[in-house]
């Protein structure tokens, strides 16, 4: 039996489709291609975009900074100075871009200028480290990316 090039390349296209299709499927079926939200509850994350980005600003006109250190215990955030540690409350949220299992907040308790997030908490990689504070009744969002 002879084909000619009309069945051969309808034959080429539904082989080209179902390979395809195949591939979409496993990838879909496989947890290690796991499609997870970059944030839960997105639509409520966006009502408070304003005021998040007021609280950055803030964070920004600051004259000293909050400093990130990488040390051999961990990651080390330091506060201004200029701040009474004792009436610094918040919280520090740490995101993995990789996997959502990985991602943790740590409350905002300081007995020094300083809180650590331990070493055994941190897988390699990169993290965002988010920390949203308030003091004084004025609210400040810090960001940082690391490479741990």
């Amino acid at each position: 039996m002879k084909i000619n090039w009309g069945t051969g390349i309808v034959i080429a296209f539904a082989l080209f489709m179902s390979f395809i299709l195949f591939f979409v499927f496993r990838v879909q079926s496989n947890s290690k291609y796991d499609n997870e939200l970059v944030v839960e509850k997105y639509y409520l994350k966006e009502q408070t975009f304003e005021r998040d980005l007021e609280q950055q600003n803030n964070a920004l006109n600051l004259k000293e900074k909050v400093q990130f250190a990488q040390t051999r215990e961990g990651v080390t955030i330091t506060f201004p100075k200029s701040f009474d540690f004792a009436k610094i409350n918040g919280k520090v949220s740490l995101y993995r871009p990789s996997s959502q299992q990985l991602d943790f907040e740590i409350p905002i308790s300081l007995s020094s200028p300083h809180l650590l997030i331990p070493k055994s908490s941190l897988a390699d990689g990169r993290w965002d480290i988010i920390i949203n504070w308030n003091c004084d009744g004025v609210g400040y969002i810090s960001k940082e990316t690391i490479i741990y």
